[in-house]
């Protein structure tokens, strides 16, 4: 694989409508060398290419799903008893934004 250039990275900001700074892009450059390198540590591992890649962290959980059963609710004026101050239906609570 090729190194990423200065000229590689100004060409991805522009097109993300991002200018960089030469001291930005050099960040982002060094910020690449160091993912190469990690990169070139996994490619080193023996057999690598023979691994089959895991689609979920959990391939053998089995899902149980329970019987969706519908259930009668509290009634509203239950709930509304347990707040402070109501306004019909609603619970009135302190203003928060100016």
């Amino acid at each position: 694989m090729s190194k990423f250039t200065k000229e590689m990275v100004d060409d991805y900001a522009d097109k993300l409508l991002i200018g960089l700074t030469d001291e930005e892009n050099k960040m982002v450059l060094d910020e690449f060398d160091v993912i190469d390198a990690n990169l070139d540590l996994v490619n080193q591992i023996p057999n690598i290419a023979n691994v089959t890649p895991m689609t979920h962290c959990l391939d053998d959980f089995e899902y149980v799903l329970r019987e969706d059963v519908p259930e009668e609710s509290v009634p509203i004026d239950e709930l509304l008893r347990n707040a402070d101050e109501t306004d019909g239906d609603e619970i009135q609570v302190p203003k928060v934004v100016g």
